[in-house]
């Protein structure tokens, strides 16, 4: 061989190095539970006043610390390369722009509590706005720039000291309480409530003027345990505050979900109910820009939290309401106006998906604007001259929220951030897809299958039916750190994830089913949906499992008690109802358990028997994992632990995962990495 081709012979083999090496370097692997952690989390995005940049933040998780840090980055709307403007030390959140667009206002702790803050659009000239003691919870811009409002805590009951001053209690925890209302969520009754201040601004400086628009009253705006700032708006020119508002305390507070929206004038401190014949909830106000409008949701049911959330359109100036949706049998979600306050924009549900929506005012007309398997989430709009510019945080059940520009006239939509990319791009990518199958009682039910990366028909699989919380609560496109069917998929199942009765997006009639009826119809649905998927040849029918969460945790203890031709060999229940005449007594939120109930257990003691997963507990013969948490209050830890007990007496393989730190979701990040090990540990012990 001559030297020339000796040269061509070592080029080529180290040119099959480099081909080798990079087959290496880019070989896609399955999703982890470690990778689902390294994922930025989108959110908040606010487009600038003048149309042209988009803000929005992006959560990071540092799993040794144990927590999590938001940054804010910017890019042109039209796509680009994003800037951050904050750093990690700022964990910067609630951002928005001011209105003139000169400032970004945002909310952090480094100067010690939870205050306001402003910056320079480019990130610098960071200043501190506020000063308030023991901090804010959330801060919005008076139109005219001459206000600012927040909310914060303050204490209006009674403490145990003040209670009992001759007895010098400075060391006692003990509480006492003569009515209902003692907890909710995760945080027992202390005698604080949320309030609604404003106070003077003016070019970057807070006065000392603050007033309290709910002064020495027991009730909270917004309303706990998950509002925000989407229910309260200031008035188009700056003197009014619409809040919403549950003014009434203790047992009534707890069997009612009468809120009503409140318009307090900042001028005289008078305020009307914007809201009063209506027994539902009413929230979310929505001012339009040209100030003649209050967009708002409404449910008309007093007691019932998942009846239909209507769009209602306030004439201010007639107090007239009109019922948007009233011919539009879905559930409506968040309300932005465009700026020229000619079309209102709205997500909805609809078959599994959340999409976007605009109601023309002068038409009179609701149109739908996306379209696909993806869930809509947050919405800002805006505008660069007469064209209205969108903007959204989108998901799908393989890719977490990125945001998308949207053209409301072509019904078009354009990934323009692509935070994740370098990860996914390294992950391989499971198949989703939908099937309608039918249910026993002829009608179709939407199902999502979801198949393992690399898929292979000539084998088989074990399968997963996987079973909603809520009860109503849309089995869409969400992606999520906890259920997330992509990782389950990457774990080598094949989930089998059906929209059975009683999930919203197939019209309210659907919805509706549920109530009353929890171990009816909606248990058939899913063993309708797994059956026929079982039929399958790819899927294993001895190694199907059954997992879920909260009602789907109850519907886990339905299963076990009817398994009695073991179907499923094995089951994992988080946070779920078991014995539902305890749960009855130790829930917070009792409009919720008297309406799905037919009333409490003494006044309907059949139903309670004849849908309590406990009285089927003598069936059990499949092992179960049973995951509980101490600061849960809408499904005490007791339930989990009542299971695990009765499941040990009787000897079936069972396991108790606990978290003393944790509410109804498994939030902290070394949590779920213990939360996904012991889940994934159990199913594969019993499928694999």
């Amino acid at each position: 061989m001559d030297n020339s081709s000796k040269h061509i012979m070592k080029k080529l083999f180290f040119f099959s190095l480099f081909l080798l090496a990079g087959q290496f370097l880019f070989a896609q692997q399955n999703l982890s539970a470690d990778i689902l952690w390294k994922f930025g989390r989108l959110s908040d995005p606010h487009i600038s006043p003048d149309g042209k940049t988009v803000i929005y933040g992006v959560r990071t998780t540092d799993m040794s610390a144990n927590k999590s840090t938001n940054i804010i980055y910017k890019m042109d709307v039209k796509g680009g390369n994003p800037v951050s403007i904050t750093e990690k030390e700022d964990n910067a959140n609630s951002v928005t722009w001011r209105p003139d667009g000169k400032k970004i206002g945002y909310l952090s702790a480094k100067g010690g509590d939870m205050e306001l803050w402003e910056m320079n659009p480019d990130g610098t000239d960071k200043k501190q706005v506020t000063n308030i003691k023991d901090g804010i919870d959330l801060f919005e811009y008076a139109p005219d720039m001459k206000h600012i409002l927040y909310s914060r805590s303050v204490q209006v009951d009674q403490t145990i000291q003040q209670k009992y001053p001759n007895l010098k209690l400075d060391k006692v925890k003990g509480q006492t309480f003569d009515e209902l209302n003692i907890r909710h969520w995760d945080t027992w009754n202390d005698g604080t409530y949320s309030h609604v201040f404003f106070a003077s601004y003016n070019n970057g400086t807070a006065g000392n003027d603050e007033v309290d628009i709910l002064k020495d009253k027991p009730y909270d705006s917004p309303l706990k345990p998950h509002g925000g700032g989407e229910q309260i708006a200031w008035t188009a020119d700056g003197t009014g505050i619409a809040y919403t508002c549950k003014k009434m305390r203790g047992t009534d507070y707890m069997v009612s979900t009468n809120s009503d929206i409140y318009l307090y004038h900042i001028g005289n401190g008078k305020e009307e109910n914007l809201t009063i014949g209506n027994m539902g909830y009413d929230q979310n106000p929505s001012i339009s820009p040209d100030g003649k409008y209050m967009a708002y949701v409404s449910m008309e049911h007093d007691g019932y939290e998942a009846d239909k959330n209507r769009l209602m359109l306030l004439d201010l100036n007639t107090k007239k309401t009109t019922d948007l949706s009233a011919n539009f049998d879905q559930v409506t979600g968040s309300t932005i106006w465009s700026t020229d306050s000619k079309v209102l924009y709205f997500t909805s549900e609809t078959n599994a998906t959340s999409q976007l929506y605009a109601y023309h005012v002068d038409k009179s007309k609701i149109e739908q604007i996306t379209n696909g398997n993806q869930d809509y989430n947050e919405i800002s709009v805006g505008a660069e001259g007469k064209k209205t510019i969108i903007i959204g945080s989108q998901t799908t059940m393989t890719r977490p929220a990125e945001l998308f520009s949207i053209d409301p006239v072509k019904k078009t939509d354009v990934q323009i951030t692509f935070t994740n990319k370098s990860i996914l791009d390294g992950i391989k990518t499971s198949k989703v897809e939908k099937r309608m199958i039918k249910s026993t009682d002829g009608k179709e039910i939407l199902t999502w299958v979801i198949y393992p990366p690399d898929f292979d028909a000539s084998k088989k699989y074990p399968t997963l039916l996987y079973c909603q919380g809520g009860p109503q609560s849309a089995v869409s496109q969400f992606f999520s750190t906890r259920w997330n069917f992509a990782l389950m998929a990457a774990h080598g199942y094949i989930i089998v994830a059906p929209n059975r009765r009683g999930l919203p997006g197939f019209g309210q009639a659907w919805n509706d089913e549920i109530s009353g009826d929890y171990g009816g119809q909606c248990m058939r649905d899913y063993n309708s949906a797994i059956d026929a998927v079982a039929k399958e040849p790819f899927v294993n029918k001895d190694k199907l499992g059954a997992v879920g969460a909260s009602f789907g945790g109850y519907s886990i203890y339905w299963l076990a008690g009817h398994n009695t031709d073991h179907k499923f060999k094995v089951f994992i229940a988080h946070d779920g109802m078991f014995n539902m005449v305890s749960w009855y007594g130790s829930t917070e939120e009792m409009w919720f358990a008297n309406h799905d109930q037919n009333g409490p257990y003494w006044k309907n003691p059949d139903n309670y028997k004849k849908f309590s997963p406990h009285e089927f507990v003598q069936n059990w013969n499949t092992p179960i994992l049973i995951i509980s948490n101490e600061k849960d209050y809408r499904v005490p830890f007791t339930q989990g632990l009542e299971a695990f007990t009765a499941a040990q007496i009787m000897h079936i393989p069972s396991k108790l995962l606990y978290f003393p730190d944790e509410n109804h979701w498994v939030l902290k990040p070394q949590n779920s990495m213990l939360w996904h090990t012991v889940f994934y540990d159990w199913l594969d012990k019993y499928l694999k």
